[in-house]
C-alpha cells in the first residue's frame, strides 16, 4: 500500500501519472500549455520537425533546465525546458503526445521526465 501524500513521487514510476505531459495514440492534436497560462492545440498533420539538444543557457545560468525540445509546427515553435525529454521526442515520434506543460520546479528531482518550462512561437503571418 502505497502512502504517499506527495504525487510528484509517485508519478516518477509511470509517464502516464506524470503533470508533464500525456501520452494516447489515437491524438490527432498537442495540446501544448504554455507558460503565458494559454492552451493550444497544434494539428500533427502541420508537424514539422523536432530537435532535442543541450540548453545553450546552461553555458550562462548552472540552474538552468539541462535539455531543450524544439517541436515545429508548420504554424509555429514549441520550446521545451527540462530533463528527461526523450521521452517526449519518443512520442512525438509515433504522434502520441497527447499535451505538455510545466510543472513546478520542486516536483524536478520526483520526475523522471520534468518540464520546467513551455515556450511557443507562432510564425507572423499566423493569425
Amino acid at each position: 500500500m502505497n502512502t504517499n501524500a506527495n504525487p510528484a513521487e509517485a508519478s516518477a514510476s509511470s509517464s502516464r501519472d506524470n503533470p508533464c505531459y500525456g501520452s494516447d495514440p489515437t491524438v490527432a492534436t498537442l495540446n501544448v500549455f504554455a507558460d503565458d497560462e494559454r492552451s493550444y492545440q497544434l494539428p500533427y498533420a502541420q508537424f514539422l520537425y523536432a530537435e532535442l539538444i543541450p540548453n545553450p543557457v546552461l553555458n550562462k545560468n548552472a540552474d538552468a533546465p539541462p535539455e531543450q525540445l524544439l517541436i515545429c509546427f508548420a504554424t509555429g515553435e514549441v520550446t521545451v525546458f527540462g530533463s528527461g525529454l526523450k521521452s517526449l521526442e519518443r512520442a512525438i515520434q509515433k504522434y502520441e503526445l497527447k499535451f505538455v506543460k510545466a510543472a513546478d520546479r520542486r516536483y524536478a528531482a520526483a520526475l523522471k521526465t520534468h518540464v520546467a518550462a513551455v515556450v511557443i512561437d507562432f510564425n507572423k503571418e499566423t493569425p
